[in-house]
């Protein structure tokens, strides 16, 4: 994964047209030929386990559905993700991750890695700081505050997905101390195109760049075990016809 440091940002205030962004994705797919946060008065959500009590935090209001069969690898998503999150394109940032191994046959060469959303997620529970917050004003998507986030990594580490979905590197706006951030539907994005925004009811970067339709959100809870909820068949007809 590519571990550069992005050398410059843009100014937050200047929001990215659709037109640009799509002609930033897009010239990566051409190529290819297929292909801070700020929490205003947010109070946290408790974590699952906290002062030895078990707690309950309300289920997320969105999803990402993948078609790992229907992905072509391109990497669109994971520059679109850096794009309005970060106001560059630095893949290792990203918070949607395409990971390949060229060793294996179709369709096992491609994974798509999207954080679940968990109804109970573990990096909650393993947070120290109870950093990772459920806003109602964002359908109590999964958030970090970074302001409360020491970059310990335990959210990672508690992720039992590989890779583990947080990203943890150092941040320009806090002088580069390491901090954590993790996929928040696009709620949370100083540089996105669309006055609206993202969040569950917005537009989300990965969702609306793949050139194929590999991305899908959802607001239904998926099945939780393993990754049958989240890896599905987004393709139609004219796909079956191609042998996909």
């Amino acid at each position: 994964m590519d571990n550069q440091k992005p050398t410059e940002r843009q100014d937050p205030n200047v929001k990215i047209s659709r037109r640009h962004f799509m002609k930033y994705t897009g010239t990566i797919v051409f190529a290819l030929g297929t292909g801070r946060y700020v929490f205003a008065g947010q109070i946290p959500t408790p974590a699952l386990k906290q002062n030895g009590i078990d707690t309950k935090i309300p289920s997320s209001h969105g999803y990402l559905l993948v078609d790992i069969k229907k992905c072509q690898g391109c990497t669109s998503c994971m520059l679109a993700c850096t794009l309005v999150h970060e106001g560059v394109q630095n893949p290792s940032l990203s918070r949607i991750q395409i990971m390949q191994n060229p060793f294996e046959p179709y369709p096992d060469d491609l994974t798509i890695a999207q954080c679940r959303q968990c109804v109970e997620p573990a990096c909650v529970e393993a947070c120290p700081e109870n950093a990772i917050m459920a806003p109602a004003a964002i359908g109590h998507v999964r958030v970090i505050d970074k302001t409360r986030c020491i970059g310990c990594g335990e959210c990672q580490t508690a992720c039992p997905f590989t890779p583990g979905r947080p990203v943890v590197s150092p941040d320009e706006l806090f002088n580069d101390e390491i901090k954590a951030g993790k996929c928040d539907l696009c709620s949370q994005t100083p540089y996105h195109w669309d006055k609206a925004g993202g969040g569950p009811s917005g537009k989300m970067a990965c969702v609306e760049v793949c050139p194929v339709g590999a991305i899908k959100f959802t607001n239904k809870i998926p099945v939780q075990e393993g990754d049958q909820g989240y890896m599905v068949n987004l393709r139609d007809r004219s796909w079956r016809l191609l042998g996909y």
